[in-house]
């Protein structure tokens, strides 16, 4: 019995390890953490810089509001006289008449206003120059994610065809887990953008590496459509919680609360990639991969790449310039901040949900284009609310449709090179995240810029008119060819060519035996 019951874990974790729904659930709790990090920081780093440098630069200039000391003796044209009606000196100007000094109706003027303002009862915020300023700098740190990310992707894709997507998935967590704790404990600009950079790299290895796996998993079309949708569940999952949890942590327990429980899901998101995936195994995979630069020449790759750049670039904008909007037009509390993202995160944990499952039956092109077609019309709607719950519909409408263009274009990236390509999917799904990161680098960094030089209302306008003018584009997406269609149209426009193509050989197992040639001749 006991040896019985010492082999129950081992049969257990053989079992999970050959379960691809606990793969599913690693990657799904991978894109929750990644996507927490992600949005945990878009309300506390605004009013952080803010108290910080803004706050902090004008409290040691004039320490605090105090009483004016009454004027010096000698400083002309004041005097200073003895009153007899209530023994108190007053303080008269030199160009009083005699008349008001003998009759004491002379008023003495009001105190001298001190160096610094007292306290606003309002809750607007001061410093137009610096909110504007931080616009930029704000959208640059944003931005700084992503761009690494940019340049990691292409790499990561070439290092799981050569490995495997297990080893990649683990060093991302650790990547992730020091990014999540330098956010902690991050005083200062520069080391926020250190810490952001870096975040960019983990969620690099484990974005590209997870959702390459899931494809390789998830082999029938629509079974990976389902998966994609419920491990996009996990971002919008993380997104959903992010802001509003980074928030009020922030407003009420302290800044460095948020990143260290992020931190302590992380380990447990680390011993469950332990337990499931060997990260120590290297699997490279069986087949050579597409090269990327292949895959970047397929117009059909680009444009489904193109509807998640554009998309995601309108949430992009939103994250750094719609919490500086609303400190000044709206007057919000720190709280309200990330409170205002959770009808986008909530409609785009829906959308990629239910959309993971109808995309298959509408068509996933006409999910996409009315997705972006919405997209477009909610962010031209941002600028028309006046407080919080004006928010709530643009906003809801914004994350629904962005879950109906991520929930369709991620499978038909690993459908097209199905049909197209080789069915190796660390490149694609590089080429996918590289969309993002185009997305959500593009997007803070030009934002900012852009309210700063135009205002907060025409970048909206000019970002929903950009998805509203590509949505017509999924409309090729339709019927993409095939391979063996593609070479036939290739060979009708160029009738001189004499090349042949055949469809490749079954592949024999190993090892070969002596009877191998001749099953291989009975297959044919």
């Amino acid at each position: 019995m006991a040896p019985a019951a010492e082999r129950a874990p081992w049969r257990w974790l053989a079992a999970g390890r050959a379960s691809r729904r606990l793969v599913l659930v690693v990657v799904f709790v991978a894109l929750l953490l990644d996507n927490m990090l992600l949005t945990v920081v878009v309300p506390i780093v605004p009013t952080f810089l803010y108290t910080t440098e803004y706050e902090g630069a004008n409290s040691s200039v004039a320490p605090a509001w105090t009483e004016p000391a009454p004027p010096a003796l000698k400083a002309a044209p004041f005097s200073s006289m003895f009153s007899y009606f209530d023994n108190t000196m007053v303080t008269v100007s030199g160009s009083a008449s005699a008349a008001e000094l003998a009759n004491g109706t002379e008023s003495s003027p009001p105190p001298q206003p001190p160096t610094s303002s007292p306290p606003v009862p309002s809750s607007c915020l001061e410093g137009e120059e610096f909110l504007a300023k931080e616009n930029v700098r704000v959208g640059l740190l944003f931005a700084s994610k992503a761009l690494v990310q940019l340049v990691v992707n292409p790499s990561v894709g070439l290092l799981t065809n050569r490995i495997g997507y297990h080893i990649p998935m683990f060093i991302g967590f650790i990547i992730m887990f020091i990014s999540t704790v330098m956010f902690a404990f991050s005083g200062t600009y520069t080391w926020l953008f250190v810490a952001r950079a870096l975040q960019g790299v983990g969620s690099s290895f484990s974005s590209v590496a997870g959702l390459g796996m899931l494809a390789s998993v998830y082999t029938d079309d629509f079974e990976r459509g389902n998966a994609m949708g419920i491990a996009l569940g996990g971002l919008a999952l993380g997104v959903l919680i992010g802001a509003p949890f980074g928030s009020v942590m922030y407003e009420f327990v302290g800044k460095s609360s948020p990143f260290l429980v992020l931190a302590f899901l992380a380990l447990l998101d680390g011993a469950l990639q332990l337990c499931i995936l060997q990260p120590s195994k290297i699997s490279p995979e069986s087949a050579e991969g597409t090269p990327v630069f292949t895959l970047l020449r397929d117009p059909y790759i680009l444009v489904a790449a193109g509807a998640l750049c554009f998309s995601n670039m309108g949430v992009a904008m939103l994250e750094p310039t719609l919490p500086i909007w609303m400190m000044q037009t709206m007057c919000s509390p720190k709280w309200q901040l990330g409170m205002a993202f959770l009808p986008a995160s909530i409609s785009y944990l829906i959308g990629t949900n239910l959309f993971g499952i109808l995309a298959n039956k509408m068509g996933r092109w006409l999910c996409s284009l009315i997705g972006m077609a919405v997209v477009g019309i909610s962010l031209l709607c941002v600028p028309l609310a006046k407080n919080i719950y004006g928010l709530i519909g643009p906003n809801g409408g914004l994350g629904f449709a962005i879950g109906m263009v991520d929930s369709s274009m991620m499978p038909l990236m690993g459908y097209l090179v199905d049909l197209r390509h080789t069915s190796v999917y660390g490149n694609v799904y590089a080429i996918a995240d590289v969309a993002f990161c185009m997305g959500f680098a593009i997007g803070p960094s030009t934002g900012g810029a852009i309210v700063r030089a135009i205002g907060f209302p025409w970048l909206m306008i000019i970002i929903g008119a950009i998805n509203i003018a590509y949505a017509p584009l999924c409309w090729y997406l339709r019927n993409p060819p095939a391979k063996e269609e593609k070479i036939a149209i290739l060979n009708q426009e160029c009738p001189l060519q004499t090349k042949s193509y055949s469809t490749q050989k079954t592949l024999r197992d190993f090892p070969l035996t002596d009877d191998s040639d001749v099953e291989a001749e009975n297959a044919e």
